[in-house]
């Protein structure tokens, strides 16, 4: 999957995190890896200083992480995590 970097990709990415139940911030921190998860909340925050394609790639890397069920996905959204999961996937190879 080739991941095109502009605020559409983005706003994809985001809407398949707040539909999975998450409430997407971007706030200032002290987090090093440019986000952080409070799991009992279900609140991801990105730092807002990232750029377009800091933001993607960092979604990217967390939606795997999060407790995603891809059967309560709309459609779209479905298919959009299951391209995030493939190309994880690839890179592991």
């Amino acid at each position: 999957m080739s991941i095109r970097y502009n605020p559409a990709t983005l706003a994809k990415i985001e809407k398949l995190i707040e539909e999975a139940g998450y409430i997407l911030r971007n706030e200032r921190g002290t987090f090093q890896s440019g986000y952080c998860i409070l799991e009992q909340k279900k609140v991801v925050v990105l730092h807002k200083f990232l750029q377009i394609e800091g933001r993607i790639n960092t979604l990217i890397d967390i939606v795997p992480i999060l407790d995603i069920k891809p059967d309560h996905l709309s459609a779209d959204n479905r298919k959009m995590y299951e391209e995030i999961i493939a190309r994880l996937e690839l890179e592991k190879e």
